[in-house]
């Protein structure tokens, strides 16, 4: 690893010399950490044998990374890749939200803070999830379905175009674009990349997104700022930039002395949290949280806020009447262009009308798609923990034809003709139109392995 003198001699600016001597030993000499945080919607605990992340009760170390493709249950949602470090938001979204909000991940993606914001996040709580780049926006959409959110929007937006949203959002989450250098153990191309001209570029960026996106915070809400990077420019000074030019003040978060998480190297001595690889098992990350003064007057009327209710153009008379028993818990089923959609009841709140945003997933759960009188049921609603047990039948097979249905390929099961549930070690896989002699795959075709390097043994972690 050839890191820049530059950079050297900003971690030497940052820590006393010995410590600056074994945080860049640790990043030029020490492998990267590998965890996993598993989905306890879809009954997916830690095992006893994994060492548990401390901030993160789902979460869970592994000795080496595997390779992830060739397990099932990885493409089943049933855990997500996820640096230790970055599960820290968990923890914050848990000690600090104690009842349902409407939440922005303003850069979502791949998915891996989104998916912790929703399992960590009240019930009844909104969650919307954006990346303005389009190829990135559609694998956080995969991701969100792989977890099985019913209560997540997926948006291709700009922050200025969010922004406009006036007063919309209790929380927002602003993981925002950075000079990378908390990933130099995991990316070769982030060393090569790095200069102090990129770190005055990145902190110019990241004050442009912070006052484009600060109308859309409410009067009294909170600002989960975070970065992947260790230089004070693009950290504590970006937060006292927040607080002192946008108008905010800080909340401390508890942390216990035992996970080794530093504070504010700056000398201004604000509560924030840095994950340093040389005294915290994860890869580097800054985050800071801070509530917007409440000097302005919430809006409570305007046009761009409308309850699910007044937005939603139901057209009940054209779906099949067995959608209806798919689902638990409290849902309305409709027909929107084909699509059988289920929408919540019991989300009460306002939420973002569709008319201002591109959005590429809505705030409800696609269940199927109407074929002349019948309905195909939909990979979300395979992949959702609200499908009742029972409504289909359910094919547990093994890991060669697990691998083979996610390549796309037709396979060979022992189940009635029609819909059957695809299942690997009680994972749900999808969906499978079984016609006696072979079954059609319905499997998402954008979403299949491509990889033919692929174990002969089953590799999974859920064991």
């Amino acid at each position: 690893m050839n890191l820049s003198e530059h950079f050297i001699q900003q971690i030497h600016g940052l820590l006393p010399g010995d410590e600056a001597s074994a945080m860049l030993h640790a990043i030029e000499s020490s492998e990267p950490v590998v965890a996993v945080r598993f989905n306890d919607s879809k009954g997916f605990l830690p095992p006893a044998s994994l060492e548990r992340v401390p901030w993160c009760e789902m979460g869970a170390y592994l000795s080496q990374r595997p390779q992830f493709t060739s397990d099932p249950h990885f493409h089943a949602g049933s855990y997500y890749v996820q640096d230790a470090s970055s599960m820290f938001i968990y923890h914050v979204i848990k000690s600090l939200v104690n009842k349902p909000v409407t939440y922005l991940d303003l850069c979502a993606a791949p998915g891996g803070k989104t998916t912790a914001a929703l399992q960590a996040l009240p019930q009844r709580s909104v969650v919307v999830a954006n990346e303005i780049v389009p190829t990135r926006a559609q694998v956080l959409r995969e991701n969100v379905v792989k977890w099985g959110a019913n209560n997540c929007m997926v948006t291709n937006d700009a922050p200025k175009t969010l922004g406009k949203l006036e007063n919309a959002f209790d929380v927002i989450a602003a993981d925002v674009p950075c000079s990378g250098e908390g990933m130099f153990r995991k990316d070769d191309e982030a060393i090569a990349q790095w200069s102090p001209q990129l770190v005055a570029q990145c902190a110019a960026r990241q004050r442009e997104i912070l006052s484009d996106i600060w109308p859309a915070l409410k009067p009294g809400g909170l600002l989960i700022y975070s970065t992947c990077t260790y230089n004070i420019d693009e950290n504590e000074r970006m937060a006292l930039y927040i607080a002192n030019e946008l108008g905010a003040s800080f909340v401390e978060v508890p942390v216990e002395q035992s996970w080794n998480i530093t504070g504010d190297l700056s000398g201004s001595d604000i509560p924030c949290y840095r994950f340093l690889p040389h005294r915290t098992r994860g890869e580097g990350l800054f985050l800071c949280v801070l509530r917007k003064n409440n000097n302005s007057q919430s809006i409570t009327d305007n046009a761009h806020l409308k309850t699910q209710k007044q937005k939603k153009q139901n057209h009940t008379s054209m779906v099949p009447k067995e959608a209806s028993s798919w689902l638990n818990g409290n849902y309305e089923i409709s027909e929107q262009n084909g699509a059988v959609i289920a929408t919540s009841k019991d989300i009460t709140h306002t939420i973002v009308s569709n008319d201002k945003l591109h959005i590429i997933k809505g705030l409800n759960l696609e269940i199927g798609n109407i074929k002349g009188n019948k309905i195909v049921p939909s990979h979300q609603l395979a992949m959702s923990p609200l499908l009742c047990d029972g409504s289909f039948e359910k094919c547990q097979v093994d890991y060669t034809t697990a691998i083979a249905y996610l390549r796309g390929q037709a396979i060979t099961i022992n189940a009635p003709r029609g819909f059957v549930l695809i299942a690997y070690k009680n994972a749900t896989l999808g969906f499978v139109n079984n016609l006696g002699n072979r079954a059609n795959n319905l499997y998402p075709k954008s979403w299949r392995i491509l990889s033919t390097r692929l174990p002969n043994n089953p590799f999974s972690i859920i064991g």
